[in-house]
């Protein structure tokens, strides 16, 4: 029985990457909003987290990370050297902050993710609750991570870049995190139960 189980969860694994992978590859995964990306690559970060636990959370938070590497890395935008050490744009270079922001945010997503689905669990014992509020919180924390790093390492360049006074820049932070940051936590909330629900049903109907 284990072995069955742990075939099963190498197969959901397997399943989370590819879909990372697709969405990387396809306008589905990075939308671009002026200077910024949205991202919907973190959803399948949360689902696994909630399915398969820490462990695969973090493997796949950390193919979540590399894969935002790579678009930044080949395809980059004006501000791609805040997520790639390989990039030069403006004078102005990634280093090693770029890969804390890119790989450290999308590592503590499916962990935040995880631990806050068994939190409100145990609390509410409704499922669908816990899969709600546990996909918001972890989204909020990623978005706040990848934007505190942003401030803290390259504010002045990100500044330029966005045309502002740098005075300015946290009332900026703070309407990135109103605007793409909601839009973010509401996909993927509701996709998330969606999805979750679904590969219940499925893995029951196939046990």
């Amino acid at each position: 029985m284990k072995s069955k189980n742990k075939t099963k969860d190498f197969v959901l694994f397997a399943f989370f990457i590819a879909i990372e992978l697709v969405l990387m590859l396809t306008p589905l995964g990075y939308i671009p909003i002026g200077l910024i990306r949205a991202t919907t690559l973190h959803i399948p970060v949360i689902i696994c987290a909630i399915f398969l636990g820490y462990k695969a959370s973090i493997g796949l938070g950390l193919v979540f990370g590399l894969t935002s590497l790579f678009v930044n890395t080949f395809y980059p935008t004006p501000t791609s050297f805040i997520f790639s050490p390989f990039i030069k744009i403006g004078g102005v270079s990634g280093n090693f902050a770029s890969l804390l922001i890119v790989l450290v945010p999308r590592i503590i997503l499916g962990i935040s993710a995880k631990f806050f689905y068994d939190l409100i669990n145990k609390i509410t014992n409704n499922d669908t609750i816990s899969i709600i509020i546990s996909s918001i919180v972890a989204t909020f924390i990623h978005t706040f991570l990848v934007l505190s790093g942003i401030y803290i390492f390259f504010k002045e360049p990100y500044s330029m870049l966005k045309n502002i006074p740098y005075d300015n820049l946290l009332k900026v932070m703070v309407g990135i995190v109103a605007s793409n940051g909601i839009m973010e936590m509401t996909i993927a909330s509701i996709l998330s139960v969606s999805i979750i629900k679904a590969l219940k049903l499925n893995i029951k109907r196939g046990s």
